[in-house]
């Protein structure tokens, strides 16, 4: 938990915490407005998802592609590995070190957005801090939010933190190469998705062999495209 979300409020807060909550939460989406009108036509998408769901490997493969102009916010309590990993495949990428909080939020995204080289790129992924949680309660700016989870976690995490689920554009299933090894059920996840957001867009990836990560390209295209009224 941390200092800045709402992960510590519980039904026995106080009127006065949940106050304080609702006002971080309005003048964080103030300030995702700002990072919208600040990114104009760039297509900007928001990852989350737990610490090791494939997040990070997803967009070395879209690197490889060599498809889009790619910037990347990469947010994590700590080090800079994963902005390092992204530059060292080619792209721009900024780190974000949150400390504590297990989140980003929109003033940390902004601060980092004027890194990037903005005016060269035509898509911005925003890596959030792996968490199933906070991230979901964060607007940023971005145009969609993307929830991954990996066939290593189960397939019952989709039910278990339903508002992360539910506040996704997308939900990416990853790493499922590995199916045969592990107790997941592909349509369970699929369900309960469904359940929670009827228009959930579902890509099955893995982005060490390759599968889906050509869908996953094609959709990302149709977005860019529909941003700039192309």
């Amino acid at each position: 938990m941390c200092s800045e979300c709402g992960c510590s409020i519980s039904s026995q807060s106080s009127t006065k915490e949940v106050k304080i909550l609702t006002n971080i939460l309005s003048k964080n989406e103030e300030e995702a407005l700002k990072n919208k009108e600040h990114l104009g036509g760039i297509f900007c998408m928001n990852f989350m998802g737990s610490p090791g769901c494939g997040k990070t490997t997803l967009l070395e493969a879209l690197i490889d592609k060599n498809i889009f102009k790619l910037g990347v916010v990469e947010g994590d309590l700590e080090t800079n590995l994963d902005a390092i990993r992204i530059q060292n495949k080619g792209a721009y990428a900024y780190q974000v070190s949150t400390g504590q909080t297990c989140h980003l939020d929109a003033k940390m995204v902004h601060h980092a957005l004027h890194h990037l080289p903005l005016e060269k790129l035509d898509l911005v992924v925003i890596e959030n801090v792996g968490n199933l949680v906070c991230p979901a309660s964060y607007k940023l700016g971005e145009d969609i939010n993307v929830a991954f989870v990996s066939v290593p976690e189960g397939s019952d995490k989709v039910a278990k933190y339903p508002v992360m689920f539910k506040n996704a554009d997308v939900l990416v299933i990853s790493k499922v190469g590995l199916l045969e090894h592990f107790d997941f059920s592909v349509e369970d996840a699929k369900l309960n998705a469904k359940k929670l957001n009827p228009n959930i867009k579902i890509f099955c990836i893995d982005s060490k062999n390759g599968s889906g990560v050509d869908e996953f390209c094609s959709f990302i295209k149709e977005q860019i495209k529909a941003k700039k009224g192309e």
